[in-house]
C-alpha cells in the first residue's frame, strides 16, 4: 500500500489538518525531479573551485502547475509541517493535562459527598477517554514521523545531487514532540483511577531488609505497543515508586552490576536452571552516582517440590561496598550501624545471615562486576502490597562492566565501571523490546485477578519463558567465554540488535545497524535499484556474530511455530558444509520443568517394550524348536518373528 494511501485511512477524523501534507511534498519533488535530469552531473569527490569561475547555481527550479517552485520551496514546507505538528502535539498535551486536572478535582468533590456509584462511572467513562485520546495523539506522532522519513527517501532518492534525509531526520529526532516525556499524563491518571478504585494503602514498610517469594512470567513488547499496555494496566493499579517527587514521569532510571568469575559460574547456573542457582548483584536507583547500593541475591528453587525462588536483598553505603567485597568490612560493624538506625534483634539477625552468605560467597567462587544492566522502570502496584505487581522496563541496555583495554573495576578500586570512560559499540548491546514482568504472591489456591489474565491475552505481549536481561547480556557481549546461550538468541526480531554489538568484518560496517536496516528495506522495496547497488548483497553479512548463523531460526515476537527457516540459508548451509570451515555451535537451553515421576513412566513405558519382545521371541523359539522338520509355515513364521522381537527391544532401549 502507498503511504499517501494509508496516511488517509489512519487519520483521526477532525485532526485532518494537522497532518503532514505528504501529497503536496511528494507534487514538489516529483517537479524537482524532470529539473534534476536535465542538469549535468558532478563528481562530487573531484571537485574544485576557482574564485574568478562562476560556479553552478546551488538551487533548481521545477514547475508546479503554473508556479515555480525550489529545493528551498520544499525545505521551507519540511520546517513548516515540522512547527505545525510540534504546536498542535503541545496544545494536545496541554489540553489533556487540564481536563486531568479538572476530572481530579471532580473526582475528590464526588469521593467527599459520597456520589453514587452512577456518577463515579461516569467520571471513570470521562478518565478513558482522554485516556484514549493521548494513544491517538501517541499514533499521531508516529505516523508523521514516518511521513517525514518517507519524503525524505523519496526526496533523496530522485533527486540524489542535493541529499537532505540525513541531516532532517538528525534534526527531527531533537524536537520536543519526538524527545518529549509526556509520561506525566499517565501518572496523573494512575492516580485518578487509583482513587475511583479507594484503593487500601498498607502502612509503609522498611524496603531495606526485605524478602521477595512470587511467581514472575515476563513477556517482550514491543515499542509501539507499550503506551497501550501502560494504560490498559494503570486501570487496575497505580504506578508505584517510593520517592514520587524524585520522579518528572512514571520511570526510574534502574541499574545493576552483576557479579560472577571468570568461568560463568553463576551465569551457567541461571541459565540451567540448576537447583539453588543464585544471581548476585548491586543494584541502584536515578542518574548520576549511586546514594543507596541494595546488595540483591536471587536462588533458583525447583517449583515442582512446592518451592518458590525467592529474592533476598539489604543495604549498604556505596562508599562501604569495595569493604565489603573484600572483606574488609565485618558484620559486626555493618549490624552495629543498624542498630543506631533502631533496627530490631531479629531484622539484625537476619541481615547478619544474608550479610554473611553474600561476603562469604564473593571469596569462594572469586566473584567480580560482570554485567550491567540498564533500563527505565516503571512499577505498578499498590503501594507496600506485593500480592500483584507490574513492572515495564523501557530503553534496555545491557554493558559490560569490565573494559575490554584497561584496568577492571576491582583493579580501579570500583564495584562499577567508570561512567567518564567511553563506551565501545562492542562493549554494550542495546535490546528493542520493552520488557513487562508480572509478579503475583498469591495465596495458596487463590487465582490471579481477571484483568492480569485479560492482559496476557491481549496479544500485545509475547512470551518468553525465564528470560533473563544479565544471561542475554552475558550470551551477547562474551560469546567466546558462554559454553551455551538461552535458545531466544535466535529469535528474527533482536537480531539487529545482536549484530549492532559483533565485531566488523570489513570497511562498510561502520555503517550503524538502523542504516543497514533501512537499505536492505529501500532495496526491498525498489528491486530495480538494488540490483546496481554498492550494498546489494552485503545485508547482514557486513557484521557477524559468532552465535548467529546465516538466518534466524525463530519470531517469538510474532508468535511463530518454533521456528522458521529459509531454503536460501538451507542451500547456503549445505554449500558451506562442503567448502567453508564450519562455525563452532553453542547449544541452547530451553527451561524444562522435569518432575521425577517423568522416570518412572519413561520405564513403565519400556517394561512393556521389553515384555512384548520377550514374549515374542519366546513364541518364534517354540516354533523353531518344537516344529517338525516338514512344518515349513512354523519354521518361516519363526524366522520371521525373531528379527522382530530383537528390532523391538532395540527400539525400547533407544
Amino acid at each position: 500500500m502507498k503511504f499517501g494511501v494509508y496516511l488517509k485511512e489512519h487519520t483521526r477524523p477532525g485532526w485532518e489538518e494537522h497532518y503532514l501534507e505528504y501529497d503536496k511534498l511528494k507534487e514538489i519533488v516529483k517537479a524537482l525531479t524532470k529539473t534534476e535530469l536535465g542538469l549535468p552531473q558532478m563528481d562530487v569527490k573531484d571537485y574544485t573551485t576557482s574564485l574568478t569561475v562562476q560556479g553552478q547555481a546551488p538551487t533548481f527550479s521545477g514547475k508546479l502547475g503554473t508556479k515555480d517552485v525550489s529545493q528551498e520551496d520544499f525545505f521551507k514546507a519540511i520546517d513548516r509541517n515540522v512547527q505545525k505538528i510540534g504546536n498542535f502535539t503541545a496544545l494536545q498535551v496541554k489540553q489533556s493535562q487540564k481536563l486531568l486536572g479538572n476530572l481530579e478535582s471532580d473526582v475528590d468533590v464526588a469521593l467527599q459527598n459520597n456520589m453514587p456509584d452512577l456518577q463515579l462511572q461516569s467520571l471513570e467513562i470521562r478518565a478513558k477517554e482522554i485516556g484514549d485520546t493521548f494513544l491517538d495523539l501517541e499514533k499521531y506522532i508516529n505516523i508523521n514521523y514516518t511521513g517525514f522519513y518517507k519524503i525524505l527517501k523519496k526526496h533523496d532518492k530522485n533527486l540524489p545531487s542535493t541529499p537532505a534525509r540525513q541531516f532532517y531526520m538528525a534534526r527531527l529526532h531533537q524536537t520536543p514532540w519526538i524527545q518529549g516525556d509526556y509520561s506525566a499524563v499517565f501518572v496523573t491518571l494512575s492516580r485518578i483511577y487509583s482513587k475511583l478504585r479507594d484503593d487500601i494503602v498498607p502502612e509503609a514498610q522498611d524496603l531495606t531488609l526485605k524478602d521477595f517469594v512470587r511467581s514472575t512470567r515476563k513477556y517482550w513488547v514491543k515499542t509501539q505497543h507499550v503506551s497501550q499496555v501502560k494504560h490498559m494496566i494503570l486501570q487496575h493499579l497505580p504506578v508505584f515508586q517510593v520517592r514520587q517527587d524524585l520522579l518528572s514521569g512514571d520511570s526510574q532510571m534502574t541499574n545493576s552490576a552483576y557479579f560472577d568469575n571468570s568461568q560463568l559460574e553463576l551465569y551457567h547456573g541461571r541459565l540451567e536452571k540448576r537447583p539453588q542457582a543464585i544471581a548476585l548483584r548491586i543494584r541502584w536507583y536515578g542518574l548520576g552516582d549511586p546514594e543507596l547500593a541494595f546488595i540483591e541475591r536471587k536462588t533458583h528453587k525447583e517449583s515442582w517440590k512446592g518451592e518458590i525462588s525467592v529474592k533476598e536483598r539489604f543495604t549498604l553505603p556505596p562508599d562501604m561496598v569495595i569493604p565489603f567485597l573484600k572483606g574488609e568490612y565485618s558484620v559486626d560493624e555493618a549490624a552495629e550501624a543498624l542498630r543506631s538506625k533502631g533496627k530490631t534483634e531479629a531484622e539484625i539477625s537476619k541481615f547478619k545471615q544474608l550479610f554473611q552468605e553474600v561476603q562469604k560467597v564473593v571469596d569462594v567462587k572469586q566473584l567480580q562486576p560482570l554485567m550491567r544492566t540498564q533500563y527505565m522502570r516503571v512499577a505498578f502496584q499498590i503501594p507496600f502490597d506485593a500480592t500483584v505487581r507490574v513492572s515495564l522496563d523501557t530503553n534496555l541496555c545491557m554493558i559490560k562492566e569490565n573494559p575490554e583495554r584497561g584496568d577492571t573495576c576491582l583493579e580501579s578500586g570500583r564495584w562499577f565501571r567508570d561512567p567518564s570512560l567511553p563506551v565501545p559499540r562492542t562493549e554494550i548491546t542495546k535490546f528493542p523490546h520493552a520488557v513487562l514482568e508480572v509478579k503475583l504472591s498469591l495465596k495458596e489456591n487463590e487465582d490471579a485477578p481477571l484483568w492480569v489474565t485479560q492482559l496476557i491475552d491481549s496479544g500485545l505481549l509475547h512470551e518468553v519463558h525465564k528470560f533473563s536481561k544479565f544471561i542475554h547480556g552475558c550470551a551477547v557481549l562474551l560469546p567466546d567465554r558462554v559454553q551455551a546461550v538461552p535458545y531466544w538468541i535466535d529469535d528474527e526480531s533482536i537480531r539487529d540488535s545482536i549484530l549492532s554489538s559483533s565485531h566488523a568484518t570489513n570497511a562498510e560496517s561502520t555503517y550503524s545497524s538502523l542504516s543497514k536496516r533501512r537499505m536492505k528495506i529501500d532495496d526491498e522495496e525498489e528491486p530495480s535499484r538494488s540490483a546496481g547497488s554498492p550494498y546489494a548483497g552485503r545485508g547482514e553479512s557486513e557484521l557477524t556474530h559468532p552465535l548467529l548463523g546465516d538466518y534466524a531460526m525463530t519470531d517469538l515476537i510474532e508468535d511463530s511455530n518454533g521456528g522458521r527457516y529459509s531454503n536460501n540459508g538451507k542451500s547456503r548451509n549445505i554449500l558451506n558444509f562442503f567448502f567453508q570451515k564450519q562455525p563452532h555451535y553453542l547449544p541452547r537451553k530451553v527451561p524444562m520443568r522435569i518432575e521425577p515421576k517423568t522416570n518412572f513412566a519413561n520405564e513403565r513405558t519400556f517394561l512393556r517394550w521389553i515384555h512384548m519382545s520377550i514374549v515374542l521371541g519366546g513364541v518364534s523359539s517354540a516354533m523353531l524348536g518344537g516344529a517338525s522338520p516338514d512344518d515349513q509355515d512354523a519354521h518361516v513364521i519363526g524366522l520371521l518373528a525373531i528379527p522382530l522381537a530383537i528390532s523391538i527391544t532395540m527400539y525400547g532401549i533407544w
